[in-house]
């Protein structure tokens, strides 16, 4: 009784605990129709400030749990009906169609968010939406590389870029929906002969995050890499010199790849409503700006202002391909990133 008592009181407070901290147990599921329960694999400062304004504006109060996007899903799948969480909220769109394929969420009837939100940037069900944008481009120095000798993805396979490629782990979810989208556009033959080709140009081992990789850059250890783009306004916003700047690939044919960070309704919510409001309330003009400029990202809405480091990079055309073919496609890209040594 103690313990059911200790965990019930747990679980009506602010839930931003380690995931092992907040464990649900039968009975605790409820919650008040003033309360929304996010899981979120967006980090704490980047939701907090967007949680706290939402509920001084609507008097909705928003719990959450934070955790990388495997363990939210395998949790919500074992809580099944007795799950706390009226809303997930992910990283990267293969996140998002996993979650979607495995019925953990439902689809949204939501005039708001097909309003504000591109088709290409959320789900053909509308079981979740995009909410902010991240370019997964090409980075170069440009002390040492004339942007006039890039083009696109494709080309960075060719030997004039050997020993000069630096890359991130083929195991992140980054690089192989980046892959996964390019299966999809060329089939998998042409997409295994540019990343054998990227494999032969590496300067070094894949690094284990994007952040690496530009620093790479920097130190002169390679020329290109291919990253996130919001890894870099995080490095300028500290460092306003770092010699790395983006290059917008494939501008004559399919664009530059890109992903989304967003959230769906949960298939089992307390609270479906109310979840759905704080989701349609993170795509609104309110909310936008700051949700994509906290991480240096581009809005899901493409009519918001841009964070001014963010807009310095210039327009570029975006791979409009719907950004659930990187979920799709994302166990037969991880494959063939493994079948050709990209480790």
């Amino acid at each position: 009784m103690k313990l059911k008592r200790l965990l019930t009181g747990l679980l009506a407070a602010p839930l931003a605990l380690p995931l092992a901290a907040t464990l649900a147990v039968p009975g605790t599921a409820q919650a008040s129709d003033d309360t929304v329960t996010v899981y979120s694999a967006r980090q704490e400062h980047l939701i907090k400030p967007l949680f706290d304004r939402f509920t001084e504006e609507t008097g909705i109060n928003v719990r959450y749990v934070t955790d990388s996007a495997g363990p939210l899903l395998a949790r919500l799948q074992q809580e099944g009906r007795r799950t706390p969480a009226d809303v997930l909220m992910t990283v990267d769109a293969g996140n998002l169609w996993q979650a979607a394929d495995r019925g953990v969420l439902q689809s949204i009837d939501s005039e708001p968010l097909r309003e504000s939100i591109p088709e290409h940037l959320r789900d053909p069900d509308d079981q979740w939406f995009g909410l902010s944008v991240r370019a997964r481009t090409i980075m170069y120095a440009p002390d040492r590389v004339d942007p006039e000798e890039l083009s696109t993805y494709e080309d960075l396979a060719d030997p004039k870029w050997e020993g000069r490629l630096c890359v991130r782990t083929s195991q992140h979810v980054y690089n192989q929906s980046l892959v996964a989208t390019m299966i999809s556009h060329h089939g998998e033959e042409r997409t295994r002969e540019v990343l054998e080709g990227w494999v032969n140009n590496f300067a070094d081992r894949p690094f284990s995050n994007d952040t690496s990789t530009l620093r790479a850059i920097a130190a002169g250890q390679c020329d290109v890499s291919i990253t996130n783009t919001y890894y870099l306004g995080r490095v300028l916003k500290d460092d306003p010199d770092f010699p790395v700047a983006p290059f917008w690939p494939n501008q004559d044919d399919v664009g530059v790849h890109v992903n989304v960070s967003g959230a769906g309704v949960t298939r089992h919510a307390n609270n479906p409503e109310q979840a759905q409001k704080l989701i349609e309330w993170l795509a609104s003009d309110a909310a936008q700006e700051d949700f994509a400029a906290l991480n240096m990202e581009y809005p899901a809405n493409p009519d918001i202002a841009l964070d001014p480091i963010v807009a310095e990079w210039g327009d570029f055309e975006a791979d409009n391909i719907n950004v659930s073919e990187a979920g799709r496609l994302q166990r037969q890209a991880a494959m063939l990133m493994d079948r050709v040594g990209w480790r």
